[in-house]
């Protein structure tokens, strides 16, 4: 009876201790791969390269922001006015602020540039990529020469600059490299204002370059979780599922416009005995462009 006992005590720990070895210590490793993910967000294209410096270019809101400091009273009004065309012509609205997104400055000395006068500079001075957008966090307008057309068409010229706009090989075009009194606005550039500010000014976390491997019981996961809108995301949480039941959450602070976190989990113990399939999901309280990229899920390679 007694060496029944002991061979009964020695099978036991034999038994427990197969199994602590197969719960708790690396035995295989299972890779898995994406099956599904959703899409980016995307505006399609929009021919935008031909108009813009960079493709799709814009502020984060149509609601933009400008200060005017220092300028005679003829450039202010001037600058208004122009203003008051791409108001009138597009979903554009400026106002003014004490931190505006558009600087104006005026300055009274001549400039030459390849034997022509300039009459004004304006371009963006701060650009993020932004998933399908080129972000304008700021740009600044330098008016030098008061204009003489019955339209502010300087005014107007280095404003377009500010939003993207190249210079059209046009005379009669406001994006003519020499500013004539009878240039114009043209429909393309009308348009594609329109349609890159109709998308509302909302953030949007995407999943990018994610990838999971689990080794015996124990996963490793990494991820890039980038912002693609166009304003900052609120702090959200990312959820990782193992054939649906979650197995570990991470607090995600909160990503401006165009920037993103790399993530790396390892060694987050799984209680499944197999695992099939692992998902990722962000939780955001922020209405996004797109819910599609928030999720992915990843099954067995092979």
């Amino acid at each position: 009876m007694g060496a029944k006992l002991v061979f009964g005590l020695i099978f036991f720990i034999f038994v427990v201790a197969l199994l602590t070895l197969y719960w708790f210590v690396p035995l295989s490793e299972t890779q898995f791969i994406v099956t599904q993910s959703g899409s980016n967000f995307t505006i399609g294209d929009l021919g935008s390269l031909e108009l813009q410096f960079y493709e799709n270019m814009r502020f984060p809101s149509n609601r933009i922001s400008y200060g005017i400091d220092k300028c005679t009273l003829k450039k202010t009004d001037d600058m208004l006015r122009a203003f008051d065309i791409l108001e009138d012509k597009t979903i554009l609205e400026f106002y003014p602020s004490s931190n505006p997104e558009i600087s104006i400055v005026c300055d009274s000395r001549t400039k030459i540039d390849g034997g022509l006068f300039i009459a004004g500079e304006g371009g963006p001075t701060n650009i993020t990529e932004s998933g399908d957008f080129h972000l304008i966090s700021h740009g600044q307008i330098l008016l030098i020469k008061e204009s003489d057309c019955p339209n502010p068409n300087i005014a107007t010229h280095e404003l377009m600059h500010v939003l993207g706009f190249d210079h059209i090989p046009n005379p009669k075009d406001i994006m003519y490299n020499i500013s004539r009194c009878d240039q114009k606005i043209n429909n393309e550039s009308i348009n594609l204002i329109n349609e890159i500010y109709s998308i509302p000014s909302a953030p949007d976390l995407a999943f990018h370059d994610f990838s999971a491997i689990m080794h015996g019981k124990y996963l490793d996961v990494n991820m890039t979780v980038k912002n693609e809108g166009f304003v900052s995301s609120p702090k959200s949480v990312i959820e990782v599922y193992a054939d649906n039941k979650l197995v570990k959450k991470i607090d995600l602070i909160s990503l401006d416009a165009g920037h993103g976190r790399i993530i790396s989990l390892t060694n987050v113990w799984v209680k499944q005995i197999s695992v099939d399939q692992i998902e990722l999901v962000i939780v955001s309280s922020a209405e996004e462009l797109s819910n599609e990229n928030n999720r992915v899920v990843l099954h067995i390679s092979g």
